[in-house]
């Protein structure tokens, strides 16, 4: 849409938004992510680990997976922000300040979930958008799906290396 004045044209489409404009449109889109993504997912996570308080089953997951969670440094229960964290990052983070606030894991402990936590979230939902979506050969399912886990296995142990190495183990 272009407007004559006088000797010059001016083409509106082509001007160029100014800089309160593009910290407007940033700050809507900021909102929109807090607002419809990460806020539910929290409360998702909060919702998880007292479901899973209330009915006793936190303790009955804690005592059947301590023994591999040990391996990292966590108490069982910590597999809780694991699982929460495959089908959204930001339940997998909030249940870990869950479980952190609840006094069931220390600072270090979530310190050690965070990376697992981001490296192998919303893996559900990447792989159906990502791999389903685009035809990926069935073959390479199961690979697509484990990579991310065993990216979250590799960073908890180095996590928990550097934070030995620091002093603040346990």
């Amino acid at each position: 849409m272009a407007e004559q004045t006088g000797n010059s044209t001016l083409d509106f489409q082509n001007i160029k938004p100014s800089l309160v404009e593009e910290f407007v449109s940033g700050a809507k889109k900021g909102f929109y992510v807090g607002v419809e993504l990460v806020a539910p997912a929290m409360v998702l996570a909060y919702v998880l680990v007292a479901f899973l308080e209330i009915t006793g089953l936190m303790t009955i997951i804690g005592k059947m997976v301590g023994p591999v969670m040990a391996v990292f440094g966590l108490p069982g229960e910590a597999v809780v922000a694991l699982v929460a964290a495959f089908f959204a990052k930001a339940a997998g983070c909030a249940t870990a300040a869950s479980l952190y606030s609840k006094g069931v894991i220390t600072d270090v402990q979530a310190t050690i979930l965070f990376p697992a936590c981001i490296t192998m979230g919303t893996l559900i939902g990447h792989f159906v958008r990502i791999v389903i979506v685009s035809n990926v050969n069935k073959k390479w399912h199961s690979l697509l799906l484990c990579v991310p886990v065993v990216d979250a296995i590799v960073v908890m142990f180095m996590t928990r290396a550097v934070l030995s190495f620091m002093g603040l183990s346990k």
